[in-house]
């Protein structure tokens, strides 16, 4: 199976697989990397995954919303394209691809620089790290990247090399439900795709929003599960991007992504 089919396994069994990562993170990766809840460019890159990372990925700036940002990606031209799936060694890659809701929120950032210009950013399920990328290149204060795949953390610091960016910092767990951190922009895309997980996502933004009157920023190109969920109705819409041609046909179709401000009503119940 090409990875082209092997991308849409990934994308179809999200709610049967990553989805329970971010719901209960057990374990410890197969690669030789420890465990951390904080890693930062100071710690030293695995040289046999940054290597492997390297030879089976592409630098890649085309196909995208964010030509300006250049990313590490798998694409028709990588062996894992062609590959059988279970040939690659390190967990589902859901961060060699960049999905619409992030390219999303990646391009209202960098064309409305002043949404996190001397702000404090929260990057939330960060995966190849392009939103965190298009906070710094943007003017963010202080920036932070979350995702539970460590693999995610080494390609977010190859990404910042791309661009040339000092790395930002990066969380390596599953920080949903966790104390409201103090940041001013919360900013997360194509994150509602399981619903036990969109619930949790609901309730702790809105936590957030209560308790430290965060901003929250929401990219989604309108998929049935984020439609569906009744965060959705509190929800306002900021913009909308028509998509690549690219990224439309590598995600079955979407023609377009919005990023959405999450505004809860006063009126819902105390978190």
């Amino acid at each position: 199976m090409a990875f082209r089919g092997w991308k849409w396994l990934l994308l179809l069994g999200r709610q049967n697989t990553f989805a329970k990562a971010w719901r209960s993170r057990r374990g410890g990766p197969s690669v030789r990397w420890k465990r951390c809840c904080h890693w930062s460019a100071s710690k030293s890159l695995d040289p046999e995954v940054r290597a492997f990372l390297e030879e089976n990925t592409e630098v890649t700036s085309s196909g995208h919303l964010t030509p300006e940002i250049r990313l590490r990606l798998l694409t028709p031209r990588c062996r894992f394209w062609r590959e059988k799936p279970d040939l690659w060694p390190y967990g589902d890659p859901f961060w060699a691809i960049y999905w619409p809701g992030g390219q999303a929120l990646s391009r209202y950032i960098l064309d409305n620089p002043r949404v996190v210009k001397g702000r404090s950013v929260l990057d939330l399920g960060s995966g190849c790290g392009a939103t965190a990328i298009a906070a710094v290149m943007s003017g963010a204060s202080q920036v932070l990247a979350n995702d539970i795949d460590p693999i995610a953390g080494m390609a977010m610091i190859l990404n910042c090399e791309l661009n040339h960016l000092n790395p930002f910092p990066i969380t390596i767990k599953n920080i949903i439900n966790s104390e409201a951190g103090n940041w001013d922009l919360i900013v997360l895309g194509d994150m509602f795709y399981d619903e036990q997980l969109a619930d949790g996502l609901h309730h702790w933004l809105r936590k957030c929003i209560r308790i430290q009157q965060t901003e929250v920023l929401i990219g989604d190109p309108g998929r049935h599960q984020f439609l569906s969920h009744s965060i959705h109705s509190q929800l306002h819409k900021v913009i909308e991007y028509s998509l690549p041609e690219y990224t439309r046909q590598e995600n079955n179709g979407l023609t377009s992504s919005i990023v959405w401000s999450y505004q809860p009503s006063n009126s819902l119940e105390n978190c």
